[in-house]
């Protein structure tokens, strides 16, 4: 049995096709303006799945994906009261975002626990798991695209940049001056919530990074473990596995 695993997102939608052991080689992104139901015919035409698990954070669109899918196949949107092999201890769990409980399922089996989970999307999430396990928490910050792209949309002279790596911490020109603000200022926000929320949870626990700027972030900060690009979708898979077998 194939399951069809769908990560809504704000900027991009993956999809991925898993099941009870593995991610499967097929992927595919939309960008999540273009989610459609003519887009998702065209993108699923040729791909033959049994089921389909969702983590939506755009309701917009999750309300196209449930149309499209919904008395065509088995379809489950993942939250808090989905089976996610954890506790959650969380005043109000309806409030957590179904990614960031799709990266805590993910992290079970491929970190193990205590960790914290980094998301680095259009906002970069900090997601606290318990050694119990439970999910206990998290942060919200503004992510790194939303934070550099803000100085020139609100500034007259201040460019449009490419994120990379600084070559050093002065700035040469305008380009790297921001790249360096950028770039080294925002591990700095990183190492300063990281070395709170360590201080806090009981134990050591792994830090994990996943999302689109986690590479770049990552290499300078070797506070993080590891760098895991398919957390979210194999958190989909894992639920999906209790769920849909």
């Amino acid at each position: 049995m194939a399951w069809l695993l769908i990560d809504n997102s704000n900027t991009r939608t993956k999809f991925a096709l898993g099941d009870a052991d593995r991610l499967l080689p097929w992927r595919n992104v939309l960008p999540t303006a273009e989610i459609s139901p003519d887009s998702l015919a065209s993108l699923l035409a040729e791909i033959d799945f049994d089921a389909v698990m969702v983590c939506s954070v755009v309701p917009e669109k999750a309300a196209i994906l449930q149309s499209h899918f919904e008395g065509k196949y088995p379809l489950h949107f993942l939250d808090h009261q989905s089976p996610l092999g954890m506790g959650i201890d969380y005043p109000l769990p309806s409030q957590i975002g179904a990614d960031r409980l799709a990266n805590a399922a993910g992290v079970l089996t491929r970190h193990g626990v205590p960790a914290v989970i980094i998301d680095f999307g259009t906002a970069v999430t900090f997601d606290v798991i318990s050694a119990e396990p439970a999910y206990c928490g998290g942060v919200i910050a503004p992510g790194l695209g939303a934070m550099s792209g803000y100085l020139s949309r609100k500034t007259a002279l201040l460019p449009e940049i490419v994120l990379k790596e600084p070559a050093s911490a002065i700035g040469k020109s305008t380009v790297h001056a921001m790249q360096v603000g950028a770039v080294f200022g925002y591990r700095g926000l990183v190492r300063e919530i990281i070395a709170r929320i360590c201080a806090e949870l009981p134990g050591k626990p792994k830090i994990i990074a996943t999302g689109g700027d986690a590479p770049l972030i990552a290499r300078g900060l070797p506070e993080i473990d590891a760098v895991d690009p398919d957390i979210t979708l194999d958190g989909l898979r894992q639920v999906a596995a209790r769920v849909f077998s």
